[in-house]
């Protein structure tokens, strides 16, 4: 596994241009999953990297709802997630979903916990011709309101792409109590806790929209913004961005 220890962890987030390239992991988990928190450890490991080519790595936890009827409600965990997972099952064909699952810029799919396969996937993203860039201009939050100015450029497609939004925690912790994973501290990073459609743009440029920003979100916890561009249909991802917020 040396392309992750070595490539991808070589150079921490923030120490490139803001314009440069990125690769979106999502990792669809859950704390009812005995075999999940191996996938977490990974995504911590290589959320907020860049490879040797400088791709940044933008981690996404997005903790799904099958596994909570199993003796642990995972307190992170909507079915906005778990409906987003069975859209990719059915974009990629798959006979059911599973955890820990990793899908990568949305064109490939993985056991989230395979080391070596995120490796893989990474790497045929870093060979991929650049098409769109997406960067976050400003913010702003004003009581439960995040606005968000940013831009759009390259190639955009002729059909547009679906800009998404993600608030997510920097970090999260639980003391499972029931369950698979009972007696087990669990941390989390980059964890979903909203994800919207916020337009969908066909054509390179600037614009602002408006977020809800979730009851959940505690003012002593670090957050951050997520934003990336991806074709209609759970397609590819074509560009993505992060922000502090």
């Amino acid at each position: 596994m040396a392309f992750i220890l070595a490539a991808v962890l070589q150079a921490q987030e923030g120490s490139g241009a803001p314009d440069q390239r990125a690769v979106l992991v999502e990792l669809f988990t859950s704390e009812g999953c005995s075999s999940c928190p191996p996938a977490d450890a990974l995504l911590r490991q290589v959320n907020g990297s860049r490879t040797s080519a400088g791709l940044l790595v933008v981690g996404i936890s997005e903790h799904v709802t099958y596994w909570n009827h199993l003796g642990w409600s995972d307190p992170y965990s909507s079915t906005v997630y778990t409906d987003r997972q069975n859209a990719y099952g059915q974009r990629f064909q798959l006979d059911g979903v599973y955890t820990p699952q990793m899908v990568i810029n949305g064109a490939e799919q993985i056991v989230g916990s395979d080391r070596a396969a995120l490796a893989q996937a990474v790497q045929k993203e870093e060979l991929e011709k650049p098409r769109m860039s997406l960067r976050i201009l400003w913010l702003s939050v004003a009581q439960d309101k995040l606005t968000v100015r940013f831009s759009a450029g390259g190639e955009v497609p002729a059909k547009g792409v679906d800009v998404v939004a993600v608030l997510a925690d920097d970090a999260d912790k639980s003391n499972v109590l029931h369950g698979e994973n009972s007696g087990r501290l669990l941390a989390h990073v980059s964890v979903a806790r909203s994800l919207s459609r916020v337009g969908n743009v066909q054509a390179a440029g600037e614009r602002t929209v408006q977020i809800q920003v979730p009851s959940s979100f505690q003012a002593s916890q670090g957050h951050h913004l997520i934003l990336f561009a991806q074709t209609p249909g759970n397609g590819r991802v074509l560009g993505a961005a992060t922000k502090p917020l």
